[in-house]
């Protein structure tokens, strides 16, 4: 099967499943796979019920139901993809825009060999890591490592390592990941300067997303730029 004929496959599989398990799928569901990566972007995906909290400033409580859905999605969703299309995925990770209604899922593909041919460079990725550090400075502190690819034109992930504190790794032991990892993505969303990013890139960033490995001590960021 082509790359075309997956990513197509997988965004029909996604919707379904979002619809059947929350009640209303996305109007759109935009998938790539690029080198060790992969993808999903969602748009138009907020469930008739989770508006009405959104409505009453309780988009906490989507989150949580959210994040307690997907954990048990998790599984089917690797399961299909490697039965269906042949990909390996080794994490998935998510997150939403519960304002824009959008949300993405990034997948890391397991590979011995993982192709890095089709990422694209782009202009002033040191520039970009200055500021994910700065950001990750305020927040936790300065990360082991940062790399950033550019997936496609609309598509920048970044991964950071070695970021978590003690006192973050004393809460995931006893028990408080879920409400760490909520107040973590606010918190990094307001800490970012998005103002900098954009002049740095050159364009409008639309939405930003991030979810960890807390287990690897790993994060992921996706910027989705204007095209």
């Amino acid at each position: 099967m082509d790359k075309q004929s997956m990513q197509s496959e997988m965004s029909s599989y996604i919707g379904k499943l979002l619809r059947d398990h929350f009640g209303k799928g996305p109007s759109s569901v935009f998938v790539s796979i690029e080198g060790e990566f992969l993808t999903i972007y969602l748009k138009d995906f907020l469930a008739p019920m989770e508006r009405v909290l959104v409505g009453q400033k309780n988009d906490k409580k989507v989150d949580e139901t959210r994040d307690l859905m997907m954990r048990e999605l998790i599984p089917d969703i690797k399961a299909t993809l490697r039965a269906d299309t042949g990909i390996n995925v080794d994490t998935l990770y998510y997150d939403w825009s519960l304002s824009r209604q959008t949300g993405v899922l990034i997948g890391v593909i397991k590979t011995d060999n993982p192709d890095k041919e089709g990422l694209k460079s782009y202009k002033h990725k040191d520039a970009v890591h200055e500021e994910v550090e700065k950001m990750s400075r305020k927040a936790e502190k300065t990360p082991a490592s940062i790399r950033s690819f550019l997936l496609n034109e609309r598509t920048l992930l970044i991964e950071r390592n070695g970021i978590l504190v003690a006192i973050e790794k004393e809460m995931i032991n006893a028990g408080y990941e879920q409400p760490l990892k909520i107040s973590k993505r606010r918190l990094e969303k307001r800490l970012l300067n998005l103002a900098s990013l954009e002049t740095i890139l050159g364009t409008s960033i639309e939405d930003v997303f991030v979810d960890w490995d807390f287990n690897k001590d790993r994060s992921y960021m996706v910027l989705i730029l204007k095209p």
